[in-house]
């Protein structure tokens, strides 16, 4: 391969990753869409594989690429339906409850919390748990009108809310053609690949589709345990809200530090409201840490495994630049890719250690 070779696919290569850039605010919905095609892919190839046949009558069925997708779709769409139909009912349930203890949370910051800030800092808050609650029924009350907030949202934001829905609507759109068009999209791309290229290409793309299917299928089974570990730790505690809180700190484990700390945020501020001092603070701080040398040096090990190797200011770097590039969806795609990146670093690394510009 020449130079003026070299300098054409340098130029094409930063040409696709400024237009990626320059598009990265309408791009959320297709990243999001090729996520899932690439998690539900397999289990649209199976389903495409199954053959129906019976002898005595000499039949033989086999379902279509088509419809082996839109089985795949209804049943992811199933499983948000029963996510939301579990989860709405139980936060209205919990909210419903923390708005009727609000004024027992009121007068008990005002018994304790004021002598406490008096003691230890000299600070005088005057709490008038009267008027907080004053203001907090009329926000209850502004915030229970759906349809006057839908119809305010509309108008002062119409063009905002229909972006939003028509992503919305647009990711299961993109997610339908690219499941059923996904092995001959990847047959395209190697079409066009140079031949001197591709077994090479192929060698990496088999090592990154091995890396990314070990950490979605072990990343999914951290967050399911950890959920159920938060909740049960909580509630065993003695946390009013401890499975709406677990829940989120589980679910949210994907995203690096976002799931423990925000858990533990909730946690402390639903302690404080429900017990009223801070020695009860302790048991909820003994759970999340506890729960954090139990996925850091159990579950992740053991199901993510070490093969994505990334360095602590890697992923806070990766998870970084993400957000800033393509948002949350950016924040979702960043240890992925960055682990997509390793293994071509591996690749590119045992080369330079092979080649004469490094043994001299």
């Amino acid at each position: 391969m020449n130079k003026h070779t070299n300098t054409v696919w340098l130029v094409a290569v930063l040409s696709v990753f400024g237009i990626i850039y320059l598009l990265g605010p309408i791009l959320t919905p297709f990243l999001i869409a090729a996520i899932l095609a690439y998690i539900a892919n397999p289990l649209v190839g199976k389903i495409e594989a199954i053959q129906f046949n019976r002898k005595q009558a000499k039949f033989s069925f086999k379902l279509s690429r088509s419809i082996a997708t839109l089985l795949v779709l209804l049943f992811l769409f199933a499983v948000l339906i029963m996510i939301l139909l579990i989860m709405i009912p139980l936060l209205q349930h919990e909210f419903v409850q923390l708005s009727q203890k609000i004024p027992v949370y009121l007068n008990a910051a005002k018994t304790n919390l004021e002598p406490w800030l008096q003691r230890n800092f000299g600070v005088s808050a005057e709490i008038d748990p009267a008027q907080i609650q004053a203001i907090l029924t009329e926000n209850w009350k502004t915030t229970g009108n759906f349809a006057k907030n839908i119809a305010l949202s509309l108008s002062s934001h119409g063009m905002t809310v229909i972006g939003w829905l028509g992503n919305l609507i647009l990711i299961p759109l993109v997610l339908f053609y690219l499941l059923v068009d996904w092995n001959i999209l990847l047959q395209k791309i190697c079409a066009l690949l140079p031949r001197s290229l591709l077994g090479k290409t192929q060698e990496i793309g088999a090592d990154i589709d091995a890396v990314l299917a070990e950490f979605l299928r072990g990343q999914l089974t951290v967050m399911l345990l950890m959920s159920v570990f938060y909740a049960t730790g909580l509630w065993l505690v003695g946390l009013e809200f401890a499975l709406p809180i677990g829940i989120l700190s589980g679910l949210l484990g994907f995203i690096p530090y976002l799931g423990f700390g925000l858990g533990l945020t909730l946690a402390v501020i639903s302690g404080v409201l429900q017990f009223g001092n801070l020695h009860d603070l302790i048991p909820l701080l003994v759970v999340f840490g506890i729960g954090q040398l139990v996925e850091s040096m159990a579950l992740t090990p053991w199901l993510v495994g070490d093969r994505i190797g990334l360095h602590p200011l890697v992923v806070i770097f990766a998870l970084m630049a993400g957000g800033q590039l393509f948002g949350f969806a950016g924040v979702l795609l960043a240890l992925p890719v960055s682990a997509a990146i390793a293994v071509g670093f591996r690749h590119a690394k045992q080369k330079y250690l092979s080649s004469h510009f490094y043994l001299g």
